[in-house]
């Protein structure tokens, strides 16, 4: 078979659905394995035929570390919970773990952090090409611009989106404060209500849409007297997502153990 082989986490869900039948449909890597919680209806099923299509010949199953097995990398967009827990495993497999999840704590991140020591972990608030630009940008800009520049993030995602801000928007709230040389915990805005009083300067503040169908808009915008920068990304296709995921999980094939990021996958670090 071509390429690495892959198990992906969440097989049920939007993302898992889409990596599934991409990896399944391509010739860069092929499917190995497909994870779901258990008590899922879908557990003891050829995932093809819970898909609604044709057999795959891989059954999903809820015990994932038979998935992660005969699995070169894996690539999970589930919940942190889950997530840490794969990543114990992925480090026993010595397998690339690919994490789209969103939604850490920094509790969350710190246990995380020792699975890199020993697989390589690639994460990011969000797998696209475009969006990973647009965090280079913003910092860049950001550190161009002094705090006579209001800096807000507003994002927009579906109505099913159960976080908020955005991993994307925390990407890119701290790429403007790495921009101005601040940690995002310190000026980080994240809700106003009721009389709030003036906006407090050097702030970043964070605003979240929630509608429909929304695959993901975000934009940084930089405000002052007289003019506004925008920067903005807006995507159509969760496929963009799906895409950046698989060239991670391939990128990170006979790399060193470590914690990686799309910027590292994209060569823009």
């Amino acid at each position: 078979m071509a390429g690495p082989g892959i198990a992906v986490t969440g097989a049920s869900g939007r993302m898992g659905r889409m990596l599934i039948q991409m990896i399944h449909g391509g010739e860069r890597a092929h499917l190995v394995g497909a994870v779901e919680r258990p008590g899922h209806a879908w557990i003891g099923q050829d995932v093809g035929t819970a898909m609604g299509g044709a057999p795959m010949g891989i059954t999903v199953t809820a015990d994932a570390l038979e998935a992660f097995a005969p699995a070169q990398a894996i690539v999970d967009f589930t919940a942190p919970a889950a997530t840490i827990a794969f990543a114990k495993l992925a480090a026993q497999a010595r397998a690339v773990h690919v994490i789209g999840t969103t939604g850490f704590s920094e509790e969350e991140l710190e246990a995380l952090r020792p699975a890199a020591r020993h697989s390589v972990q690639i994460r990011a608030g969000n797998m696209s090409l475009g969006v990973n630009l647009l965090t280079v940008l913003t910092q860049k800009v950001a550190r161009a611009l002094d705090e006579d520049f209001d800096i807000e993030i507003v994002e927009a995602h579906h109505n099913q989106k159960v976080d908020a801000p955005s991993g994307t928007a925390l990407m890119l709230g701290e790429a403007a404060a790495t921009g101005r040389g601040v940690a995002l915990s310190r000026v980080s805005e994240r809700g106003r209500d009721g009389i709030t009083g003036p906006r407090e300067r050097g702030h970043i503040g964070f605003s979240a849409i929630r509608g429909g169908d929304i695959v993901g808009e975000h934009d940084v915008i930089f405000a002052a007297p007289g003019e506004r920068i925008v920067l903005r990304h807006i995507a159509t296709d969760r496929a963009v997502f799906a895409r950046g995921a698989l060239k991670a999980a391939l990128w990170g094939q006979g790399r060193d153990p470590g914690a990686y990021d799309m910027l590292d996958v994209l060569g823009l670090n």
